[in-house]
């Protein structure tokens, strides 16, 4: 089947029969200041949920088959009558039983057995009880739990620990001197041939012990320490969890409980947070299962797991397919993936200039369809959006230096040459251009007027409530993704057009909420409900932090601590209450950790691999004053040490303790041939 025979968006895609207050409290995805935090090693995936407030089980263990996309009330581990209770922990003490209900509940992520685990602390008359969940092995569907207890009393302590899974309850006799502490250590095993059962049991040994392959797989993975407790958490709650999600098989939920589908566009950037995170091989995994089974013969992406009409493809996706196919190569050194689905890759690259879509008096790509997934049902008409423009372009660009590596010099060339007559298109074109009084807009229509209203025809299945069905004007600028362009290098970070489209999007922070945060775009053209979105706004964090507006992205990296999920780094899709149905509950979106993997990496420390080489400008945050890291870099290692230092005006690179110039102030190109390229990088004290 080729696209013109795809399938046209029907708006019953949209409708989903999940409906929270139906069953226990715990298929609820957003309980009150509920975090959840996920583990996983491609053979199982657990997550840990740490309820505080009453709402739902303190402290629940979900575990799932990561090959299988579906609703949490599906997890494995998630009872239909009584949810996720049977699995926490009570302590029995003859007539008294006790739970982490209402004792000073915490949690956090650790690396103590240099593995991911999850930390959960809480308190019982007089006992300290530390739970520790983590998956010991890469090669194992099992998931380990470590109790430790500490007698905090003066007198012995006679317990019974009690726990299960769905029917099943398991207990273990605890015996504590006063100040002494004891350890228990459970085992859930998830048997795939065995009807899916999930099973746990007390174990002898502490469940790390006698698995290295684990802590190996850590071990070659980035390093990182900033000098911020916050962006040291962010760092590993993001690169822990995008790891532990993603199935043996290259699957993933576009958001975890959400969509039960997958996006190229999704799947790209979460295949790019993974290579800037040193999982190559991982990274390698999912973009080659995208070439192979979400790319057409002819190049079309599918979305939502559809093949679409020409009418309706998302453009964009071939570009970020492309742009991250590149930067794989880059900081991996590995071509083979090139010779081995050549063909695709081109076909990816030709298939967004097909004259169907081609706009005749501008030579830029039309359709039906925004970048956020709108479409005609809600009134988008046929046009011009700047995030295909600059995601084709951008992507085209990288498969023409794709080509030039595989020796394919006149599909470089044209490719290179289409590129730049898309960008100059967008930026210069006086009647079709994404311009507008020196900013970047969204979207024009097929006669060069802008787009910027659009009203929900009848029959789209928006339930009432819905901001979209609201009487009122439904705009489409600003938009969050005008920030992109920023934030991928398209336009310089200091020209006028970058400044005056940035500033503008600061309409979009606390729009009908006040707790923070930008929307995708204006508030009251959303299908859906009103909130803030995380991923869209680290879209603009990294777009500032190119510009050096750096308390801009301190006001988003500090807001993002605040919201639902912040204690484990897994932030919901939106902030906001969803309509449930028709809509589906909201999930946790996996691309918001590679967008965050993005900003730490590719913007605050600046490295961008070339093929042979590494460019490097650091953006030291202010407040950042010294940053140690170690990645995986072609076939070697980059170690990176960032510090301010005083009595010097401008950066200062030194390659093994040498001191290296720099054409561009702040920036250096090194080659990295050696196994080992350490660099030193002394920013000034401001």
């Amino acid at each position: 089947m080729n696209e013109s025979e795809g399938r046209m968006i029907d708006v019953k895609e949209h409708i989903y029969d999940d409906d929270p207050n139906l069953g226990p409290v715990d298929v609820k995805t957003r309980l009150k200041d509920a975090a959840y935090f996920f583990l996983g090693n491609g053979k199982i995936l657990g997550a840990v949920q740490i309820a505080p407030r009453g709402e739902g089980t303190p402290v629940g263990l979900l575990i799932m088959d990561p090959e299988c996309l579906d609703k949490k009330r599906n997890a494995l581990s998630l009872h239909p009558r009584t949810g996720l209770d049977r699995t926490q922990l009570r302590i029995r003490e003859q007539e008294t039983v006790s739970s982490a209900a209402g004792r000073n509940l915490g949690a956090q992520w650790s690396f103590r057995l240099q593995i991911p685990a999850v930390e959960v602390r809480w308190e019982a008359d007089g006992l300290r009880v530390v739970e520790e969940f983590f998956c010991p092995s890469r090669t194992q569907s099992l998931l380990v739990r470590n109790i430790r207890i500490t007698n905090l009393r003066t007198v012995s302590a006679d317990l019974v620990l009690q726990t299960g899974i769905l029917e099943q309850s398991v207990e273990k006799r605890l015996i504590l001197a006063p100040q002494a502490e004891g350890q228990v250590v459970l085992n859930y095993v998830w048997r795939e041939k065995d009807g899916h059962r999930v099973s746990c049991e007390f174990s002898s040994q502490e469940g790390a012990y006698g698995h290295t392959d684990m802590q190996d797989f850590w071990q070659q993975a980035a390093q990182a320490t900033f000098s911020s407790h916050l962006l040291n958490r962010y760092f590993d709650a993001v690169r822990f969890q995008l790891t532990a999600v993603i199935s043996t098989g290259a699957k993933v939920d576009a958001s975890i409980w959400q969509y039960n589908r997958e996006w190229v566009r999704d799947h790209a950037m979460m295949a790019l947070g993974l290579v800037v995170a040193g999982q190559h091989d991982l990274a390698r995994k999912m973009l080659e299962r995208l070439l192979r089974d979400f790319v057409s013969d002819e190049g079309g992406c599918i979305d939502s797991s559809e093949k679409r009409d020409y009418s309706e493809v998302e453009l964009d996706q071939n570009g970020e397919l492309l742009y991250v196919l590149q930067q794989y190569v880059a900081w991996s050194g590995d071509r083979s993936i090139l010779s081995q689905h050549w063909p695709r890759i081109a076909a990816a690259a030709e298939f967004p200039l097909k004259p169907v879509f081609r706009h005749e008096p501008s030579g830029l790509m039309t359709n039906s369809r925004e970048y956020w997934e709108r479409h005609q049902a809600h009134g988008v008409q046929p046009g011009i959006e700047l995030a295909y423009q600059m995601f084709v372009s951008l992507g085209l660009s990288s498969a023409a230096s794709l080509a030039r590596l595989m020796a394919h010099d006149a599909e470089a060339a044209r490719w290179e040459e289409e590129a730049r007559r898309i960008k100059q298109a967008v930026l210069m074109d006086p009647g079709y251009g994404l311009v507008e009084n020196k900013r970047f807009i969204k979207r024009r229509g097929l006669d060069g007027k802008i787009q910027d209203v659009i009203h929900a025809l009848p029959g789209s299945g928006l339930p009432a409530g819905s901001p979209l069905a609201s009487p009122v004007e439904h705009r489409l600028h600003p938009d969050t993704t005008m920030a992109l362009p920023v934030a991928f290098g398209f336009v310089p970070a200091d020209s006028v057009l970058a400044s005056n489209t940035m500033q503008n999007l600061e309409l979009l922070w606390n729009q009908a909420w006040q707790d923070g945060g930008y929307g995708r775009y204006y508030a009251f053209s959303e299908p859906d409900a009103f909130g803030s979105w995380p991923f869209p706004s680290l879209f603009i964090a990294r777009a500032y932090t190119e510009m050096q507006l750096y308390d801009r992205v301190w006001k988003i990296l500090k807001w993002l601590d605040t919201i639902p999920g912040a204690p484990a780094g897994s932030w919901f899709e939106f902030n906001g209450e969803a309509h449930s149905p028709p809509f589906p509950q909201i999930g946790i979106t996996p691309w918001t950790w590679a967008e965050m993997l993005l900003l730490l990496v590719s913007h605050v420390m600046g490295i961008r691999p070339e093929w042979g080489r590494v460019r490097i400008q650091p953006h030291l945050l202010t407040g950042i004053d010294s940053i140690r890291a170690d990645f995986p870099l072609g076939s070697g290692r980059l170690k990176l040490n960032i510090e301010r230092v005083p009595d010097i005006l401008s950066p200062q690179f030194f390659s093994e303790g040498k001191r290296i110039p720099s054409e561009t102030e702040g920036e250096v190109v090194i080659d990295h041939t050696q196994s080992i390229l350490n660099i030193d990088i002394k920013i000034p004290i401001i």
